[in-house]
């Protein structure tokens, strides 16, 4: 009896997917069709095909300088991951920021470093790897391409928010400072720097589904089901 109402309720969500992915290919065809349609296309055409596995996980971590993001990131690097970082990129390309290049240049050049990244995402996704992406995402904007590509690629995007009190961040990034000129992931920041971007940054609503991190590794690889990955090679 189960099995037989289960198959019905997977024959109406076949219909139902079919329809949605024939509204959004006529999308498609007529170039009205955004990004979050583009990766429903994948995700669509993935249940379609009945992939057998879920696909790799790529972690969009969300936070201000001096939040723990690098931590977490080699930390989930040491359990499995890859990671990709634009700040070292950025580092080993133009040196050290204010030093080497001009303050004022670090979006411009940080822009093509962004896209390298995000190919080299794609293709870690493609191989079927889990990836953290070692990068700050500030905006809802932003949150969204990044989930697109990942989901294009045939992943699965994940949004970690790491909130951590201006006070703890910024005794974290005087620490850093010292670093500064050898180190690709502790560029410079006053705390005039801090608070200024504390007011562009805009943290994920619950309209965004995401996981806070409170600095229990186990708790967020169990949140990712590590467990069970782990348990499918």
């Amino acid at each position: 009896m189960i099995a037989q109402r289960v198959e019905v309720l997977d024959d109406t969500l076949i219909c139902r997917l079919e329809a949605r992915l024939g509204d959004l290919l006529q999308a498609e065809r007529t170039g009205s069709l955004t990004g979050e349609g583009r990766a429903e296309i994948t995700r669509i055409s993935a249940a379609l095909t009945g992939r057998p596995r879920r696909g790799p996980l790529a972690v969009l971590m969300t936070g201000m300088p001096g939040a723990g993001k690098t931590t977490l990131a080699r930390a989930l690097e040491q359990a499995g991951y890859q990671r990709l970082c634009p700040d070292e990129e950025m580092f080993r390309r133009y040196g050290h920021y204010g030093r080497d290049f001009p303050r004022g240049e670090f979006r411009v050049r940080e822009a093509p470093v962004l896209k390298d990244i995000s190919i080299e995402l794609r293709n870690h996704l493609m191989a079927g790897h889990d990836t953290v992406v070692d990068h700050g995402f500030w905006t809802p904007e932003e949150r969204a391409e990044w989930s697109a590509i990942v989901a294009e690629a045939g992943g699965v995007p994940v949004l970690v928010y790491l909130p951590v009190p201006h006070e703890v961040r910024w005794e974290r990034i005087k620490e850093r400072n010292n670093l500064a000129t050898v180190d690709a992931n502790s560029i410079e920041f006053s705390e005039e720097d801090l608070k200024r971007f504390a007011g562009r940054f805009r943290p994920p609503t619950a309209e965004e589904a995401h996981i806070v991190y409170d600095g229990q590794l186990d708790g967020l690889l169990a949140s990712l089901g590590q467990g069970a990955r782990n348990d499918e090679v």
